[in-house]
């Protein structure tokens, strides 16, 4: 398979100021050593619960943060060492949906407006060209290309989120980070999202980076699974491996917590205690020792390594 993105070591630190006379400077471990690699035609599922570094990651992955520390490469070229013209070009193959399909639509702006935004930037498309073009992609996302001189706020969250698409679709990108694209949707509108976007990644050949905290939609629409916990990779594998396989206890316990219809399985709070810790302040030795039941002393003192225990299935587990 052919490599587009090489993920090398990345850490993503942001510091935090401290309040009052006294207090000392600290620092958010948000992503903490993370690599993977992406490959052209897939759909990456990251998953993991709120705080645990998958939208800041994909926002570093994109140079919409600057990095801590490790490599990004696209290509093979390292994103964070390019000069701006190179950049400015590199942004055309990597694109990005938002979570939110109102806060990251300009209000000011109609639908035109926002579409047409990308073209005059990036000159991709002849001036003349610009409205046929833009009348398009909203075919492309099924909306009536009538609705081009209304505002975000007369739209409903799913058309939004259809916008958030063209533009995303608008500069021919090889990439698209999916970020939580579909959690501020209700579930029907979900499941039209997410089948929109696989027509779409079969008709242009895309590949995509889906985050999401909910593991049954990553579990539909990814090819392979990426879970992340605090900041760092904990178990990654193709989709019916991780489903069927699955060993890390985090990862076990993202199972148990979806929802089941038979109420007399246990759920995600038989087998896991407390809360996610601060990422400002991470347990010593494995980060989900201090919730797994079942943490040894060796847990408490090292961070287990990422180790590959079958075809393309690796887990940071010393129990694996």
């Amino acid at each position: 398979m052919e490599k587009l993105l090489d993920v090398k070591n990345v850490k993503k630190y942001f510091d935090i100021k401290a309040k009052g006379f006294r207090g000392e400077n600290q620092t958010l471990k948000a992503v903490d050593d993370v690599s993977f690699e992406l490959y052209k035609g897939e759909i990456l599922g990251i998953v993991g619960e709120s705080g645990c570094g998958k939208s800041t990651l994909g926002k570093t992955i994109l140079r919409l943060h600057e990095k801590t520390d490790g490599e990004v490469l696209y290509r093979g070229k390292e994103i964070f060492s390019l000069h701006p013209d190179e950049l400015k070009n590199m942004r055309q193959q990597m694109q990005m949906i938002f979570q939110d399909p109102f806060s990251s639509l300009n209000p000011r702006k109609n639908v035109y407006g926002i579409l047409k935004q990308p073209f005059d930037i990036h000159k991709t498309v002849e001036k003349s060209k610009i409205f046929e073009e833009v009348e398009h992609l909203l075919e492309e996302v099924g909306l009536d290309p009538r609705y081009l001189k209304r505002y975000p706020h007369q739209f409903s969250g799913g058309q939004r989120q259809r916008i958030g698409i063209a533009r995303a679709l608008a500069l021919k990108p090889e990439i698209i980070v999916c970020d939580e694209a579909v959690s501020a949707l209700d579930v029907s509108i979900q499941a039209q999202i997410l089948n929109l976007l696989l027509d779409l990644q079969e008709k242009y050949g895309l590949t995509y980076i889906f985050i999401a905290h909910d593991l049954s939609v990553v579990e539909f629409i990814s090819t392979r699974i990426i879970v992340m916990y605090l900041g760092r990779i904990v178990e990654i594998a193709d989709k019916r491996e991780l489903v069927d396989k699955h060993v890390h206890p985090y990862t076990k316990a993202l199972f148990k917590a979806s929802p089941e219809i038979d109420t007399t399985k246990k759920g995600f709070q038989d087998i896991v205690l407390g809360d996610v810790p601060s990422p400002i302040n991470q347990p010593s030795g494995c980060y989900f020792h201090p919730r797994c039941p079942l943490a040894e002393e060796k847990c408490k003192s090292s961070y287990p390594e990422l180790k590959e225990i079958g075809p393309n299935h690796f887990v940071a587990c010393h129990r694996a």
